[in-house]
Parts: C-alpha cells; sequence; structure tokens
C-alpha cells in the first residue's frame, strides 16, 4: 500500500509516499527556518502562507521522486494535531481535497505518536515500551503499550525542551533554532562550568521544568566574566541529564525507550543515552516530516478503517 503523507503542523511543509508502513520512496520537506529567524521563533501567519505556497508543488515532487501517479496511491494520511490551528487546517483541507479528487481513503494521523513511530520504521518494534518525545512544543513521557494505546508518564509543567532552547539560545545572542547553535558553542564549554539543575515538580518525579533553569541562566548572565561556551554546555548538561535521568526511572531494566522530535538530533542527548536500549530516528526523520505520518498511516488505517470527510483539527490532543 503507498500511502501519500501531508505534515504541517508548525513550520515545516512536508510530503512523502511510504510503502506499507516502512518502505519510505519520497521524503520531502519545505523548512521555514530562514522565514523565523528574524522574530527568534515561529510567526504563525507566515508559516501558513509559505504552507499554502509550497504545499501543491510538494506533493509534485513527491510523487515524482516515488515514480508514482496519483492512481498509484492508495491511502491520504495528514497531521491533523496537535499544532498551529491554520497550520493543521492548511494540510487538513489539502489531503481532503485530495481525497475527494483522486478518490482514495483519508486517514489522521497524531503528531506526537508518529514521531515515536519514526524511530521504530526501520524494526518492529520491541513492545511495551517507553516513549519520550522532545521538540519545540513537546516534552512528553510515554509508556508504548502497543501502537495506538499509550499511558502519559509524564510531561512539562513549563517550557517544552525545544522551546527552552531556543530562549536560552536568544539570551546568548545565537540564531534560531536555538539547539543546534547552543551544541555548537558547548563543544568549546565546560558542561561543569556553572551549576545549574531543570526543575523537579513536588510528588510528580517523571514531570518535567525548565523554567526556572532558564531564568537561572538569565540570571548568570548579568554577571561579570561570563564565559558563553561555558554557559550554554552546563545549561545544555543540566536540561538533557534531567530527561535522561526520569526517563531511566521510568523504564524497566532493559526496556526499549523510544525517542522522537526535532531535539532528539542532539548529538549529546545521544551520547548521554549510548550504553541504553534507545532508539533514535534517523537524520531525516527527527525534526517534522511526512514520512513519519505515512508511516504510522498505514498501522493506523489497517487498525480502524477510513476516517470521514469531516475529520477535525485539534491544536491540542492529549494522550
Amino acid at each position: 500500500m503507498n500511502v501519500l503523507g501531508i505534515e504541517t503542523t508548525c513550520d515545516e511543509t512536508a510530503i512523502a509516499i511510504v510503502k506499507d508502513g516502512k518502505k519510505i520512496l519520497s521524503n520531502k520537506i519545505a523548512s521555514q527556518a530562514d522565514l523565523h529567524a528574524i522574530y527568534g521563533g515561529v510567526f504563525p501567519e507566515l508559516a501558513c502562507r509559505r504552507h499554502i505556497d509550497v504545499i501543491l508543488p510538494l506533493i509534485d515532487d513527491a510523487l515524482q521522486e516515488a515514480n508514482l501517479t496519483s492512481n498509484e496511491i492508495d491511502l491520504i494520511a495528514v497531521a491533523h494535531g496537535p499544532g498551529l490551528m491554520g497550520a493543521l487546517l492548511i494540510g487538513l483541507t489539502t489531503a481532503k481535497t485530495l481525497s475527494m479528487a483522486w478518490n482514495k481513503p483519508l486517514i489522521g494521523v497524531n503528531h506526537i505518536e508518529a514521531h515515536l513511530y519514526a524511530s521504530m520504521m526501520d524494526h518492529d518494534p520491541i513492545l511495551p515500551a517507553i516513549g519520550l518525545v522532545l521538540s519545540g512544543g513537546h516534552t512528553t513521557l510515554l509508556e508504548i503499550e502497543a501502537l495506538g494505546k499509550y499511558k502519559k508518564l509524564g510531561a512539562t509543567v513549563d517550557d517544552a525542551i525545544g522551546e527552552c532552547f531556543d530562549k536560552v539560545a536568544r539570551m546568548l545572542s545565537l540564531p534560531y533554532p536555538g539547539g543546534p547553535e547552543i551544541e555548537k558553542l558547548a563543544l568549546s564549554g565546560n558542561p561543569h562550568a556553572y551549576s545549574l539543575k531543570a526543575g523537579q515538580v513536588k510528588g510528580r518525579p517523571l514531570d518535567f521544568s525548565f523554567s526556572g533553569l532558564k531564568t537561572k541562566v538569565l540570571y548568570t548572565l548579568k554577571e561579570d566574566n561570563i564565559n558563553h561556551a561555558d554557559l550554554a554546555a552546563s545549561f545544555q548538561h543540566a536540561a538533557f541529564s534531567d530527561i535522561v535521568k526520569k526517563t531511566k526511572l521510568a523504564a524497566k531494566p532493559g526496556q526499549a525507550i523510544y525517542l522522537g522530535g526535532g531535539v532528539t538530533a542532539s548529538r549529546y542527548l545521544r551520547k548521554l543515552f549510548e550504553k541504553e536500549n534507545v532508539y533514535f530516528p534517523g537524520p531525516d526523520l527527527s525534526t517534522d516530516n511526512a514520512a513519519m505520518i505515512a508511516g504510522l498511516g498505514y498501522h493506523v488505517f489497517k487498525a480502524k478503517g477510513p476516517d470521514r470527510l469531516d475529520l477535525e483539527a485539534l491544536p491540542r490532543i492529549p494522550f
């Protein structure tokens, strides 16, 4: 089954075609990082305008790269949440229109769930497992009982981890997106130079809090003779060490851990996890992409059949 995936939850327009949930035939991503860099974060209205400009040409490119025609597409999968409402509606409207025009079934996919599936695409998942989604909008720790069946174990009570990195990057006068820039600066820094810690939530050991850590960086910068590389390294170490510690606390001995989301591209995070039974998404599947949408869409469709054309965009989808 050839599945066309559409992803427009935030600031990447992505189209992919995946066969039988695993084999990626094409995976096209139009990044908007240049558009939003001057704002230090995503400007929702501009994101929507860019989605409108590029989505149809990107679909043509994906079909051409896969050497397929619309007649050879069997299913259209679309991320219908969570995400920015305007951006979601553009992808969802495109998917519904193609579903009617091409007479193909439609399936809605949970964007967060798809991030976890991205680290399962190259093998059969070892379940039950622990899932961890780390991105600009999400920091969520889950137990994965089966595809589509999850138990929420913990989440951030304030900033998402990627959001925190972007804000600290601005404090350090680094460009957007902040994560890669902080990691680059931290390479020449000492991760133990400054005493920084992520927050702990009373009575909820698996929840995350990064607001206090961000504030500590802000006040540290007001001191004299601050080494920015050391501070970047210390911040990165504190944030990721907290994530690793709580993930290990949630996992049973030897249990598989699946990670997803743009922050998982961090080499420092991967190094901290290197001795664990951890699965990361491939190089092109860490950030928002449509291959994960098409891949998971195949399994969701097999489990429950198609969605109706009144499928709604959901800016928030609780686990």
